[in-house]
C-alpha cells in the first residue's frame, strides 16, 4: 500500500513507531504491534504499527519519526510502500557503547527494557535513554548505541526473553549496517524535537522544502521561490533550533554564519568573507545559509557610528538581490530585536517571509514539555498538563532548563551513593533513577520566565483566607480579574472584553496591596511590581520607556498582573504647576495610551492602588483604562472580626479573650491597626513569660504561654485607630463621587447609564 509520510507527535518519538489509521491497518491486515517495512527511495526501514491519531482518519498518511525518516531515505510528504513485515524475535542482541561511557555492572536489562518490542539490525544505530547525569544531556537527549550482532541474523525484534549484551569493541568501531543513516549517524534534529510550532514550522518547510523539493512547481507558476525567511522573536523560543531541524531534514548543504565571527578589522575582508560563504553554498546547492543573530552584521545604516556595518549590509543586500542568479541558495535569519535590522533587507526578494516565534501558550508549552522529557524516568504519577497550565510565560529554553534542573534535582539524590573517585557508574544505581513530582515542584520554585527575570517578582504566597473581612471588594476583584482568565468562553459567548484595569483606593492601612498580593496569587498568573517612583528618571525620554518596556514584558508574558503601588505619585493630575520638567506628565500620557491605545491589551490586567485617589489624573479613571474603582473602607465590626481572627489563627489565646467584644471595641482600626494590636498583646504576654521564669526553664514551660484579655487591654491602650471620622467621611464622600466602579457620570448619560 502507498501511503504520504508525515511527522510522528513530540510524545512518541524515538520509540520505532509507525503511526497508521484503522482503515489501512485492516486493509493490510494489520494489528497493534505488528510490524511493517517501510520501502523508501532507495532504503528500508522496519517499524511497529501503532493506532493512528483521529485526524488522520481515511487520509492515506503514516507517521514516523526522523530516524525512520532517514533510514528509509524519505522526506515529509513523500510517498512510500508499506507492506507487512516477517520479523522474528531475537534470542540474542550485541551492543557497542560509545567510547566515552563507562558503567560498571550489567547494563543489558536496562538495554533491553528501552529496546523492548523495537526493531533492529545489525549494524544500526540505536538511541537509548540511559537515565540523566553523566551519562545523557538531562534535556532528554539519548545515548546512540550501535547494534554489533543479532542472533538470528537479519531483522529482529527485542523481546522480554532476549539475551542482550555488551561488546568489547565501542561503538565507534562498528561498522554502518545497511539500515544506518546514510553518513552513519542519526539526524540531531527533526521535527519532532520542536514543541508547540506546528504553524510556524509549516510556514518555514512551505517557504525552504517546497523550492528545493519540487523547484518545478514554481516554474510551472511562473514565480520566483523565496530567496529568505526572517525569524524572529523572544529569546529561547525555537528560531536557532527550527532552522538546524529544517537543515536535517531536507538533504540539503547547510552553512551558518556567526555575526560576530565574519567581522574583521581590515578593510574589505568582512564582505569578502561573507561573499565566501555565498560562493560556498552556491557551489554545494540546494544550501540554506543560516545567518544567527543577524542584527549584529546588519544594523540599520543611518544609526550606527562603524564604517564596516554599513558596507557588510550592503554587502548583503547585493548577494542577496544583486545582478548574479544566486541559484537555490535559501538564507534563514533569526534575530530577537527585528526592529534593529536595516529595512532594506526586510523586503520582498531578500528576506520574503517575516515569522514570529512567539511565547508558546498551554498546548505549546506541554509538546516542549514532552519533547524534554521523552528521555527521562519519570514515575508514573507526573501530570505534565498540570505543569503546562502554570507555567504562563515560559518559552522552550526555560521549560529546558525546568526539565534539567527537576533531572538535577533526582541526581543530588542518589549522590551519595555514587563513588565520585571512580570512572565508571553503577548499573544499578542508574537502574533505579527516577525522576520525581517532588523534583519537578522544587525546580518550578527556582525558574521564572527569561523575559521576566529583570521585572520578576516572585508571587506572594498570600491567599484569601489570609485577607480578612472585605468580601465584597475581594468580590469584585474577582469578577475583574479571575474570571476572565478562567472563564473566556463566557466572555466570548457574550461578546465582552475583560476590564483593562482596577484602581483600590481607601485609608492607608486597610490592606490595598494585601488584596493585590492575593488576586496575583490566586490568579495564576505572572506578577509584576512597579512602585511608582522606580520608573522616573532624570534623562528626556527614559522614564516613558520604563513605561513602554513595562507593558511590552506584560503582554509577550501574558496573563501577566501589572502592579503599580502608590500610583499617585506617577500619574498626577496634568497642567498643575510642576518642578519636574514636565516628566509627570509625560509619564501619564505613556500610560493612557499603553492601556487604550492601538495596541491591544491582551491578558494583561493593571491593578493600582492609592491612599490620594483625587489627585490622580481623570482620564487614567475613565472606562477603558482604569475601569473598576474599589474602595477598600475602613472594615465594620464584622470585618474586624474576620481580621481578627486571621491575625490570631495560629496564636495560644486564653479562654478570656472575646474577639466579639475586641471587634466592638477598635471601631476606626484599619486592618493594619488590628495586627499592631495583635503584635502587641502578644509582645506583652511574651515579656511577662520571660520575666517570670529562668533561662532554663523556658524551653519546658513555653507551651504554657498564653496570650490573654488583659494583654489585648494593654494593647488597646498601645495601639490608637489610624482613621479619625473625618478621614472616613472623605473617602466616603470619593466613593459617591465615583459611583461603585464608574467616574463622574454627566447628566446627560444617567438614563443610558441606568438604561
Amino acid at each position: 500500500m502507498r501511503l504520504t509520510v508525515k511527522p510522528l507527535k513530540q510524545k512518541d518519538a524515538g520509540r520505532g513507531l509507525a503511526a497508521i489509521d484503522r482503515a489501512a491497518m485492516s486493509e493490510l491486515d494489520l494489528e497493534n504491534g505488528d510490524y511493517i517495512v517501510i520501502e523508501g527511495r532507495d532504503s528500508r526501514a522496519v517499524a511497529r504499527v501503532w493506532p493512528g491519531y483521529p485526524e488522520d482518519e481515511g487520509r492515506g498518511v503514516i507517521r514516523i519519526d526522523g530516524r525512520l525518516r532517514q533510514e528509509a531515505d524519505v522526506g515529509i510528504d513523500d510517498n512510500v510502500d508499506v507492506e507487512k513485515a516477517d520479523v522474528k524475535p531475537a534470542t540474542r542482541v550485541s551492543v557497542a557503547l560509545p567510547q566515552n561511557l563507562r558503567v560498571r555492572g550489567n547494563v543489558g536489562p536496562m538495554i533491553r527494557n528501552n529496546l523492548s518490542g523495537q526493531a533492529i539490525t545489525e549494524g544500526q544505530t540505536v538511541p537509548v535513554s540511559f537515565g540523566l547525569g553523566p551519562l545523557s544531556s538531562m534535556s532528554g537527549q539519548k545515548i546512540p548505541l550501535k547494534v554489533a550482532e543479532t542472533d538470528p541474523s537479519g531483522t529482529v525484534v527485542v523481546t522480554d526473553s532476549t539475551e542482550v549484551d555488551v561488546a568489547e569493541k565501542p561503538a565507534e568501531q562498528i561498522q554502518e549496517g545497511a539500515a544506518g543513516a546514510a553518513d552513519g549517524t542519526a539526524p540531531d534534529i527533526t521535527y519532532e524535537d520542536i514543541g508547540g510550532l506546528d504553524d510556524e514550522l509549516e510556514q518555514v518547510r512551505e517557504m525552504i522544502e517546497l523550492p528545493m523539493r519540487h523547484p518545478e512547481l514554481f516554474e510551472t507558476l511562473g514565480i520566483e521561490p523565496p530567496k529568505g525567511v526572517l525569524l524572529h522573536g523572544p529569546p529561547g523560543t525555537g528560531k536557532t533550533l527550527m532552522a538546524k531541524a529544517v537543515a536535517n531534514e531536507i538533504d540539503a548543504y547547510f552553512t551558518d554564519i556567526s555575526g560576530p565571527e565574519i567581522m574583521s578589522k581590515y578593510y574589505g575582508e568582512s564582505e569578502e568573507q561573507l561573499r565566501e560563504v555565498f560562493d560556498e553554498a552556491e557551489e554545494n546547492s540546494p544550501a540554506i545559509v543560516f545567518i544567527d543573530e543577524i542584527d549584529s552584521i546588519a544594523p540599520k545604516r543611518g544609526e550606527t557610528q562603524g564604517d564596516v556595518e554599513r558596507r557588510v549590509v550592503a554587502q548583503l543586500l547585493s548577494l542577496m538581490d544583486g545582478l548574479e542568479e544566486r541559484g537555490q541558495v535559501i538564507v534563514i535569519g533569526a534575530t530577537n530585536r527585528v526592529d534593529a535590522i536595516d529595512p532594506a533587507l526586510r523586503r520582498g526578494g531578500r528576506f520574503d517571509r517575516e515569522i514570529e516565534i512567539g511565547v508558546p501558550d498551554k498546548n505549546g508549552r506541554k509538546e516542549i514539555l514532552q519533547v524534554h522529557t521523552r528521555g527521562m524516568p519519570l514515575v508514573e504519577d507526573i501530570d505534565l498538563d498540570q505543569y503546562a497550565e502554570s507555567t504562563h510565560g515560559f518559552v522552550g529554553a526555560d521549560l529546558e532548563s525546568l526539565a534539567k534542573e527537576s533531572a538535577m534535582n533526582a541526581l543530588r539524590r542518589i549522590r551519595p551513593e555514587l563513588d565520585l573517585e571512580s570512572d565508571q557508574i553503577d548499573a544499578e544505581v542508574l537502574e533505579h533513577l527516577e525522576v520525581t513530582e517532588q523534583d519537578f515542584k522544587q525546580a518550578l520554585k527556582g525558574i521564572e520566565p527569561s523575559a521576566l527575570r529583570e521585572v520578576f517578582v516572585e508571587v506572594p504566597d498570600v491567599t484569601w483566607d489570609q485577607v480578612g473581612g472585605l468580601e465584597e471588594t475581594k468580590e469584585r476583584l474577582r469578577e475583574t480579574i479571575q474570571w476572565p482568565l478562567d472563564y473566556p468562553e463566557v466572555f466570548e459567548a457574550m461578546d465582552m472584553d475583560a476590564a483593562k484595569g482596577v484602581l483600590m483606593y481607601g485609608p492607608p492601612g486597610t490592606g490595598k496591596t494585601l488584596l493585590a498580593k492575593a488576586i496575583a496569587n490566586e490568579a495564576q498568573s505572572n506578577f509584576i511590581s512597579i512602585k511608582g517612583p522606580e520608573l522616573l528618571n532624570k534623562f528626556v525620554g527614559e522614564s516613558e520607556k520604563g513605561v513602554r518596556e513595562v507593558f511590552e514584558k506584560a503582554r509577550s508574558n501574558a496573563p501577566t498582573v501589572v502592579f503599580f503601588d502608590e500610583i499617585d505619585s506617577i500619574a498626577g493630575e496634568r497642567g498643575g504647576q510642576s518642578t519636574d520638567s514636565g516628566v509627570g506628565e509625560r509619564v501619564v500620557s505613556q500610560l493612557l495610551t499603553e492601556l487604550d491605545g492601538l495596541e491591544e491589551l491582551e491578558d494583561v490586567v493593571v491593578i493600582a492602588t492609592t491612599n490620594r485617589p483625587d489627585l490622580i489624573d481623570s482620564a487614567l479613571l475613565r472606562p477603558g483604562r482604569l475601569d473598576r474603582h474599589v474602595h477598600v473602607p475602613v472594615p465594620d465590626e464584622e470585618g474586624r472580626r474576620k481580621i481578627l481572627e486571621v491575625h490570631t489563627r495560629d496564636k495560644p489565646l486564653a479562654d478570656d479573650v472575646d474577639l466579639d467584644e475586641l471587634a466592638e471595641r477598635t471601631d476606626g482600626y484599619v486592618g493594619a491597626d488590628i495586627e499592631a494590636v495583635t503584635r502587641e498583646a502578644s509582645m506583652a504576654a511574651t515579656r511577662e513569660f520571660i520575666a517570670s521564669v529562668s533561662p532554663e526553664e523556658i524551653g519546658d514551660s513555653v507551651r504554657n504561654v498564653k496570650v490573654t484579655m488583659d494583654h489585648f487591654e494593654h494593647a488597646l491602650d498601645e495601639v490608637r485607630a489610624s482613621v479619625d471620622e473625618e478621614v472616613k467621611e472623605r473617602y466616603e464622600e470619593i466613593e459617591e463621587r465615583f459611583g461603585p466602579g464608574e467616574t463622574e457620570i454627566e447628566e446627560k448619560e444617567v438614563g443610558r447609564t441606568f438604561h
